[in-house]
Parts: structure tokens; C-alpha cells; sequence
């Protein structure tokens, strides 16, 4: 409707009242209008950040004059709601504009008649029964006029321009380059992530302010000061439910760059510190961040990352620098896995999937290990030191099911056998699942963890006619102090082997 509109007017039935299709029509746009009227005032243009593919601009394969935009919802400048529900590939032909030229990819609100349809009976009753409400992908030179066009990228495209890329750098793009820096973003009011882990997050940034804090008040390490106050902030907007998973990743950006910043202060100026192993791991955890935030994958598994990583990082820095961890009060956890559960899946003869739902207790596999596969056993550092024997068997057992299953693996007695697990989440137990020959039952080995002994995984009793079982271990969560981890296992049964088959990690989902 136009800007000087005095007023809205809703259609008012009554009995006897006669209505004609300028009264719907009327109903309709009346209800189109209000909505789009909410658009303007509560929302404002742009991209709806995080919806779908959050309609993001890339590169396609195959290296030519073409881009691809993932599909996604925006509003524009008069409150039109526009839905892109598949991916759109867009092909900019150099010839259409004079070059070197900015070329902006928008996104419009177009309305389309469909469904006509025409009365034999009487030729004047016709029309279009719907009206389409779509969209178009346009290259345009001009800026764009958010009033009616939403912004999806620019690229500064040179005369002798071959082919469009991805930006290598995306906070400072190049010629030929996709530049998505001017894209407008939709407002959005309140947090949808669920309240534990808003509760998480405002615990590791209390957190994180007292080791930071510490770290400029006390010890005058300039850099930390500048993370403790972007720590602050991003808590500031906690307090007032504006942080949500839409925004989080890029309030973090912040944080991580600022902590990058502290690593080169303390590496150049404070080399006491930054020569321990608690450094290195937060420099670590710093670097995947920073990739995880450049690569643009933002999921449950990149909020999971970012929140243990962090709390990883604040632990490590306690250790180094002092500090009181400001904590507040703990929630009780769940037990993720209880025996019964445990006992349900040593037996379990089908294939360990990436996520297992016993019971109504869902368990995601982070990691995988093949003995005797070359190449599994070469990822997982595998190794078994100083045995007093040691061999190769292939076994086809059944389970306690009467499935049967074939497999190779090693057995090996005395000295340890050792190996490395990825992708872990620091802080949550971590489940051992290693298929063996019951046969061979009876046996106790102390489980290392980083170093640190975590208990003995002891196995108990034999069965001679269904042999096939998952020998489960759980490292409890306060061993669980990095995304890897390095495994020991030292026999200490006199005379007796350990044989390993298949070895799957899970933790809790």
C-alpha cells in the first residue's frame, strides 16, 4: 500500500450481505498488507539468517562464469516475505555489462497470475484463480535499492575475468571474488536455543571473565583485556535474550580474534607460558574455530564444538595463568548410558550406525577404528609396544543373537597396546566398544587416558558357543579433557591375551 495510507478497513460480513469478488479480493489484501506491514516495522529487510541455507552466494565446481544460491527466506523493503525453496544457479555473462564493473546479485519479490480458467457456459466469468508468489535472481550494476531488491552478494569483475570464486579470505574479498560483507540481514527478536544451553554458554562465560580478567588485572597481559571485554559483551546480549544460534557464530568470530591476538602477545612476549602443553591446546582449539567459522558450516555439531572448545580453553588458561573460574551452580546430568543399556549393546551383532537410540538413550559415534586396516590403524596411531606375543586371527563367530559375523583382528599378550581417538567433546564421557573373542574372556587392563590412568576395563567370564562380544569401557567426563585423546591399554592378568577386533567410540548425543 502506498506510504500515505490513512488506514485499514476489514471487510464486516452481515446477513443478507451480497459479495462479489472485489470483497475477497479485498479480504485478502487487507490480511497480505497487515502482514507485510509487521514486516517493515518488527523485522526490517534482509536475509533471515540461519533458515535453510540462509540463501548464501558460492562458487560452483565447476570454475566458470556461474554461482550458486542456496536456498533460503528474505524480506524486502515493502514487507514481501520471499522464499527460495531449491537451490538457484545464476550465470553472469560478461558481455552484458562494461567491465571493470561491481556486479550485484539481488534477490526480488515478483507475483505471477496462474491457474487460469474460463466458463463456456458464460465467457465473461474468467480469470486466474491464484496468484504465484515468487522470485527472481538478477545481476544488476546499480546499488541496490533494499526497498525492493535484497542484496546477495557483489563481485568487482576485471575485463580479463575468466571465472567467479569463493572469497579466500570472506572479510576481505578480491576481484573476481564473491563478496558477501554488504548483505543485509533480517531482524529477528528473541533466542530459540534451548534454555540448557543458553545455560551452558552463561557458564562458560563466567567462566572465561574471571580467567581473563585475571589475566589483565593481575598479571598485565594487555591482550587478555581486550577478550575479557568482548567475553562481556557477548554476555551483556545473553542477559537480554539476543543471542541465538542466527548470531552466535559471528559474536564469537569477535572473541576468537581477539584470542588469536593473545596467543601472539604471549608467544612473542611471555615464552614461559606459551612453551606449556595447556598453551598449545588452546592455540589448537583456537585454529579450529577460526577454520570451523571460515568454512561457514554453522550446525549442532559447530555449536557442540565451539561451546567445549571454549570451556576447554578457559580450563587450560586456569591452569597456566591462575585465576578464579567463576562457576555457578552445576545442573545435575543425566546419566547418558545406564548399565542396562551397556548390556543391550554388548550383544549387539548389526552394524554400529553414527547414532545409536537404546531405550530411549541416543549415543553419537565419534570415531571409528579397524584393526588390521592400514589405513584406519595409520589415522588412530595404533601400536602395540613390548608384547611377549603377539598374532594375526580371523574369526567367523556368531553373536548371542545366532548372527554370524567374520572379522580379523590381533592378539597380543603383555606390554600395551595404544591409540588415538578424534573428534571428542571435551567434558562428556566417551564409551568403548571393542568387538572380541569371549572365548578368550578373563582379563583386566589398565586404561590410560592423556596419560592419566581412568580405571581398569575388566572382562569377565567366557562363553564357548556364542564367542562374539562388544567389550564396552566408559572413560568418565573428568578424563575427557581434550577433542583427542590417547588410549593405553596394559594387560595386567598374568598369561592371559587381549584380542580386538572392531573398536567404536560413542558419546552421549
Amino acid at each position: 500500500m502506498a506510504e500515505d495510507f490513512k488506514g485499514y478497513k476489514r471487510i464486516n460480513f452481515f446477513t443478507g450481505f451480497q459479495t462479489t469478488a472485489d470483497d475477497w479480493n479485498d479480504l485478502v489484501k487487507y490480511h497480505v498488507e497487515k502482514h507485510k506491514l509487521h514486516n517493515r516495522l518488527m523485522h526490517g529487510p534482509g536475509v533471515v539468517p540461519n533458515i535453510m541455507g540462509g540463501l548464501r552466494v558460492s562458487a560452483r565446481g565447476r570454475a566458470d562464469m556461474s554461482v550458486e544460491v542456496s536456498p533460503g527466506y528474505a524480506i524486502d523493503g515493502d514487507g514481501n516475505e520471499i522464499y527460495v525453496p531449491e537451490p538457484v544457479i545464476k550465470t553472469i555473462d560478461p558481455g552484458d555489462f562494461k567491465l571493470p564493473q561491481t556486479v550485484y546479485i539481488v534477490l526480488k519479490y515478483i507475483e505471477e497470475l496462474t491457474d487460469f480458467v474460463s466458463y463456456r457456459a458464460n465467457l465473461e466469468y474468467k480469470g486466474h484463480r491464484r496468484i504465484a508468489e515468487a522470485f527472481k535472481v538478477d545481476a544488476i550494476i546499480t546499488e541496490p535499492d533494499i526497498k525492493r531488491e535484497i542484496e546477495l552478494c557483489r563481485i568487482f569483475m576485471t575485463k580479463d575475468v575468466k571465472r567467479i570464486t569463493d572469497a579466500k579470505d570472506p572479510l576481505d574479498p578480491k576481484e573476481n571474488e564473491i563478496n558477501q560483507l554488504y548483505v543485509p540481514q533480517a531482524g529477528v527478536v528473541g533466542s530459540t536455543m534451548d534454555p540448557r544451553t543458553l545455560r551452558e554458554l552463561s557458564e562458560i562465560l563466567q567462566g572465561a571473565k574471571g580467567v581473563y580478567g585475571h589475566m589483565f588485572n593481575k598479571m598485565r597481559i594487555l591482550s587478555a583485556g581486550n577478550v575479557n571485554a568482548a567475553m562481556g559483551a557477548l554476555d551483556m546480549l545473553l542477559r537480554v535474550n539476543l543471542v541465538d544460534e542466527r548470531n552466535l557464530y559471528d559474536l564469537f568470530a569477535t572473541v576468537f580474534g581477539m584470542q588469536e591476538e593473545l596467543i601472539t602477545d604471549v608467544e612473542e612476549n611471555y615464552p614461559q607460558y606459551s612453551a606449556k602443553k595447556e598453551f598449545a591446546s588452546f592455540k589448537k582449539h583456537v585454529e579450529l574455530l577460526q577454520g570451523m567459522y571460515r568454512e561457514g558450516s554453522f550446525n549442532q555439531e559447530t555449536l557442540t564444538n565451539v561451546l567445549g572448545y571454549q570451556k576447554k580453553s578457559t580450563e587450560n588458561l586456569q591452569t597456566i595463568f591462575g585465576g578464579k573460574v567463576v562457576k555457578k551452580k552445576a545442573e545435575v546430568a543425566a546419566k547418558a548410558a545406564d548399565d542396562s543399556v551397556i548390556e543391550k549393546l554388548k550383544v549387539k551383532s548389526d552394524d554400529f550406525g553414527d547414532v545409536l537410540d537404546i531405550d530411549g538413550v541416543k549415543l553419537k559415534r565419534i570415531d571409528e577404528l579397524d584393526i588390521l586396516t592400514k589405513k584406519s590403524e595409520q589415522d588412530h596411531k595404533f601400536r602395540i609396544v613390548d608384547a611377549k606375543d603377539k598374532y594375526r586371527t580371523r574369526q567367523k563367530l556368531k553373536y548371542p543373537d545366532g548372527v554370524i559375523v567374520e572379522d580379523i583382528g590381533i592378539a597380543y599378550e603383555g606390554g600395551y597396546a595404544e591409540w588415538e581417538i578424534s573428534n571428542v567433546t571435551p567434558n562428556k564421557d566417551v564409551l568403548i566398544f571393542m568387538r572380541m573373542d569371549y572365548v578368550h574372556g578373563d582379563w583386566e587392563a589398565e586404561m590410560q587416558v592423556n596419560g592419566k590412568k581412568s580405571g581398569n576395563m575388566v572382562c569377565t567370564g567366557e562363553d564357548r558357543k556364542f564367542r562374539w562380544r562388544n567389550w564396552p569401557y566408559r572413560i568418565p567426563a573428568e578424563f575427557v579433557s581434550d577433542t583427542f585423546l590417547t588410549i593405553r591399554q596394559t594387560p595386567v592378568a598374568a598369561d592371559r591375551d587381549i584380542n580386538m577386533f572392531r573398536i567404536w567410540f560413542y558419546q552421549p548425543a
